[in-house]
């Protein structure tokens, strides 16, 4: 356990990234209510950050609030007292700072993304030192994103998306936008009209392109969303992430990427669609920002390099 008298001194930031579903088929729908799919993950070099510092007492705490969302109910918050409680040993609490930038509701996994960072984070600061698999398990009693955040690698993912296969994906880069509504994911997978019977594919075919089957039903529910995959199809093939509300699509250079995201922001897409629209570009990552910033971590601290 770290010495009481150095816990002033102990800190640590991490990225928590953003995750695409490069494709998302859903093939089935179990007993319990819970959708089998299968997906690719692929991380991008942008998303949140959060900030460690070990406290004296063992008190969890959160700043600032997210609106909307109780810090109890915050998966960060979750994630640690989870983690906390089963170590079962006495161990520091910790202050956690969130530098939020990726959209509440997106698709783009940030809560899970929160999560898996601070499950990461902590194991590194209070010296657990717990197997991979044994934080993906915790991970997943928080959501069924959570264990690709936590294993750190672009995925094929099966069942609710906790059976995970490396995939070795392109790495282009992507413009991604948020037009700034939020979708219930309850609400998509509880459609009637929402495909739950699409033919099972392998990891090979679905490299070659595959598309998002809640597309349709997220057009439906959210009219704006359309506009956006609209809008971006007619500069590539644009797909919705996850349940949305974000779309994404993918470049072969950051300069193509860059014209497309000043076009929305500055040019006459800015004139015809919402200013509410956010948008970024980022390049597609197939081992997690966080796990390459840990990775530096080990190696300064193996070699006395900071």
């Amino acid at each position: 356990m770290t010495d009481p008298a150095t816990i002033d001194e102990v800190s640590l930031s991490l990225p928590a990234p953003a995750k695409l579903n490069r494709m998302l088929h859903i093939v089935g729908r179990r007993d319990d209510g819970n959708h089998e799919l299968q997906t690719l993950f692929q991380f991008l070099d942008h998303g949140d950050t959060l900030h460690f510092r070990l406290r004296h007492d063992d008190a969890i705490t959160l700043s600032p609030a997210l609106e909307g969302v109780r810090t109890e109910d915050n998966l960060i918050v979750r994630a640690a007292r989870l983690l906390q409680k089963f170590a079962d040993r006495p161990l520091p609490g910790v202050d956690i700072t969130l530098d939020k930038k990726l959209p509440m509701g997106g698709g783009l996994g940030g809560g899970s993304s929160n999560a898996a960072t601070t499950l990461l984070a902590l194991d590194h600061l209070w010296q657990l030192e717990l197997e991979t698999d044994t934080l993906a398990t915790l991970g997943l009693s928080l959501g069924a994103d959570v264990p690709v955040f936590v294993r750190g690698f672009a995925a094929w993912g099966e069942g609710v998306g906790e059976r995970l296969i490396p995939a070795a994906l392109d790495t282009p880069w992507f413009v991604v936008v948020h037009p700034g509504v939020s979708v219930s994911t309850a609400g998509v997978f509880g459609h009637p009209q929402l495909t739950r019977d699409t033919p099972l594919i392998s990891m090979s075919r679905a490299l070659q392109g595959g598309h998002n089957d809640c597309e349709a039903v997220v057009r439906r529910l959210e009219p704006g969303i359309g506009e956006v995959i609209d809008l971006l199809r007619q500069y590539g093939p644009a797909m919705l992430t996850g349940t949305g509300a974000c779309v994404f699509c993918p470049f072969e250079s950051e300069t193509s990427a860059l014209e497309l995201e000043r076009e929305i922001l500055y040019g006459v897409a800015r004139h015809a669609y919402p200013n509410r629209w956010n948008v970024f570009r980022a390049r597609g990552c197939n081992i997690s920002p966080l796990h390459q910033a840990l990775n530096r971590l080990r190696v300064s601290q193996d070699t006395g390099v900071s």
